[in-house]
């Protein structure tokens, strides 16, 4: 895994939490996903502190027919800023081979930064805390998985309606 934290060094930046989604519906998803989590762990200056169960859920907003989604949470410590943490997870994303030929398209890997600390950023390139964590239920219920105190009984109770099935186990 990465870097453990510790004390920040005299003038760097305070470990910050931070909420991680993963999502896939093409190839292998499970796979794909456990492989991306296990890549996360590695990046410097991050820990992963848990890893939500795995969900599989219909597709949301994507074409009529596009296959079934995989779906997990990682709950991360890091000392990475939100863009340098949301560059190091897009170099995974393309490492894996993501495609962005539309919007929504299926895809091998879609790998999301949710929420990082208490933070709020609203730029061009990021906005966290991501600005549809609260109608998807395959965001929602893995994320109160691994940290309850953030996603209320009201939360979930709006996406009740969604399909959402939690798998046995990770491969």
């Amino acid at each position: 895994m990465g870097t453990k934290p510790t004390e920040p060094a005299r003038g760097a930046r305070p470990w910050v939490q931070a909420f991680i989604g993963l999502g896939a519906n093409l190839g292998q998803a499970p796979i794909q996903l456990a492989w991306a989590a296990d890549r996360i762990g590695e990046i410097p200056q991050l820990q992963v502190l848990a890893r939500s169960s795995l969900y599989r859920s219909q597709p949301l907003e994507c074409a009529p027919g596009d296959a079934e989604f995989f779906n997990a949470v990682l709950s991360v410590q890091t000392g990475l800023s939100a863009p340098d943490l949301l560059k190091a997870l897009l170099d995974l994303e393309e490492r894996a081979g993501r495609q962005r030929p539309y919007r929504n398209a299926p895809r091998l890997l879609d790998i999301d930064l949710l929420i990082y600390g208490e933070g709020r950023i609203d730029s061009p390139l990021l906005i966290v805390p991501h600005p549809r964590i609260w109608g998807r239920a395959f965001v929602l219920q893995p994320l109160a998985e691994v940290a309850p105190d953030r996603v209320s009984p009201q939360a979930l109770s709006v996406v009740s309606g969604q399909r959402l099935e939690r798998c046995a186990t990770w491969p």
